[in-house]
């Protein structure tokens, strides 16, 4: 018996291993790239070993530094506003459900459910989101369109208040004329926060990567754009590149390497979530267990 249970324990570190290479090797092949010259990958295509180490990218990407920085301080100021609405909202809703005597609790889960397999589309959205709020050209319009809040959280968030958090604990402190809000900030979310940084994290990941709203809803000011708007629309037009590029910048600008800018541009952005899950990674996995498994 132990030799299979030796045997079984290295045959699935064999497999987690080829599974993490699997995971690691794109950002490998990305960060290879983004430092290897233009005329390289074109003549020779894409390769994990460099064959001619040429950092032109990353020095484009400081000398046009302004707009890049700009895009950056962008893209952590709309996570950082968007992650606090999202958990916000959701906790406040999840723990409003997670309350059996709540009237119509069953009918606003069902509503709040039905929206995870319809809705009315992107069109509808976008006309409610720019003629009924005016979002357009606003910040607003990076926060609140399909990012606000997400009924797929608000359900973990509820089960995990209503597995979790002892009743009797929440029923004494109402005897003791504690309020519900005072409840829920003393004691529910307390006690909830592998799943609050499990939802915080997705929600950062969420805004962070998301460039559908800036590409919807940015039609005049570009100065909103992330760092994600500015790799799509590079992706879609190799000349906006070329636009970044300043007066001063000479002979240079013809020659910036429109395809080692995108792979550079995409590892400075992975490089704040690449830091920051590992933080996050034990909190991550108890959350999504115990809130998506009890209940």
């Amino acid at each position: 018996m132990a030799g299979k249970g030796k045997g079984f324990q290295i045959f699935s570190n064999i497999v987690m291993a080829v599974l993490a290479a699997g995971a690691l090797l794109p950002f490998i092949l990305l960060a290879v790239s983004s430092i290897t010259s233009e005329t390289t990958i074109t003549k020779y295509g894409y390769s994990f070993i460099p064959r001619d180490v040429d950092f032109t990218a990353y020095r484009y990407l400081l000398m046009s530094g302004t707009k890049i920085i700009k895009a950056y301080g962008m893209t952590i100021l709309v996570a950082t506003i968007g992650t606090t609405a999202n958990i916000c909202m959701t906790m406040a809703v999840g723990y409003l459900l997670s309350k059996r005597d709540l009237p119509g609790r069953n009918l606003i889960s069902f509503f709040i459910f039905f929206t995870m397999l319809f809705s009315g589309g992107m069109i509808p959205s976008y006309i409610v989101w720019s003629q009924q709020f005016h979002v357009s050209d606003k910040i607003f319009g990076l926060i609140c369109p399909n990012l606000m809040m997400n009924a797929f959280n608000v359900i973990l968030m509820r089960t995990y208040f209503t597995t979790n958090v002892p009743v009797e604990l929440c029923e004494a402190a109402e005897m003791d004329s504690c309020s519900q809000v005072g409840i829920l900030f003393h004691i529910s979310i307390p006690l909830s926060k592998p799943m609050v940084s499990t939802l915080s994290l997705f929600a950062a990941l969420a805004y962070w990567n998301d460039w559908i709203n800036g590409q919807y809803y940015l039609i005049r000011n570009k100065d909103l754009y992330t760092i994600q708007n500015v790799l799509n629309a590079m992706q879609n037009n190799v000349q906006f590149l070329k636009e970044y590029a300043s007066s001063s910048m000479g002979e240079f600008a013809s020659s910036i390497p429109s395809l080692g800018v995108r792979m550079a541009i995409a590892v400075i952005s992975i490089i704040p979530i690449m830091i920051a899950y590992p933080f996050f990674q034990k909190s991550f996995v108890r959350g999504i267990v115990i809130g998506g498994v009890k209940g």
